[in-house]
């Protein structure tokens, strides 16, 4: 009786383990659904370089945004600090840390000529 109820909250313990990982799985799917439908309105903010691309991997308004401008900001740097923790949480980094990784690639291979990328040592350029 007794090693039945260990049985039984061993194998709760397990399912619950097991939908918490199904339930962050589809929540990411979700964030890379939203960012993918974001992509245009982002780069159109960086070709009008209304944003840049900060040192830590979060888009950084280069003025004064407005109401939807913001609003895009806003909503892009939440999933990103998803995604960030996320892969902390998988290679044992800081979310910090694999943000500014991410921030390093973007501005090696991702920026386009023309938009403002902030480097390491927090000073701002334009990619040329």
């Amino acid at each position: 009786m007794k090693s039945l109820v260990i049985f039984r909250l061993l194998f709760v313990s397990v399912a619950l383990a097991f939908g918490t990982v199904a339930v962050r799985a589809q929540d990411l799917n979700a964030v890379k659904a939203r960012m993918e439908q974001r992509l245009g309105s982002v780069n159109a903010l960086k070709d009008r370089a209304a944003v840049g691309e900060n040192n830590r991997g979060y888009l950084e308004s280069r003025g004064t945004p407005g109401g939807a401008d913001q609003q895009i900001i806003s909503d892009e740097n939440a999933d990103r600090r998803v995604v960030y923790t996320a892969l902390a949480a998988q290679t044992g980094a800081t979310a910090d840390a694999v943000g500014r990784q991410r921030a390093q690639q973007i501005a090696s291979t991702v920026a386009k000529r023309g938009h403002w990328i902030q480097e390491i040592n927090g000073e701002w350029r334009q990619k040329g």
